[in-house]
């Protein structure tokens, strides 16, 4: 079970991308809102659907290969 983790990996990466990308445009062409969403929405979804896809079965795979299991204490 992958959990949470690759969705949080994927939030910070694509949120650091996004926002350093609209900061760099807004500055250096200064274009009127809607431009923004033309261009980051799709940026935004194409991104995160492909990094999740990539960071959830990264992480299953690492899970299989180090043999993974739940927590347990010693007995």
């Amino acid at each position: 079970d992958a959990g949470d983790g690759p969705a949080v990996f994927v939030i910070l990466i694509v949120g650091a991308i996004v926002a350093g990308g609209a900061l760099y445009v807004e500055f250096t062409y200064q274009p009127p809102y809607w431009v923004h969403a033309v261009i980051w929405l799709p940026t935004i979804a194409i991104l995160t659907i492909a990094l999740l896809r990539l960071a959830k079965s990264l992480l299953l795979v690492l899970q299989y290969k180090h043999r993974a299991g739940e927590g347990r204490l010693a007995e």
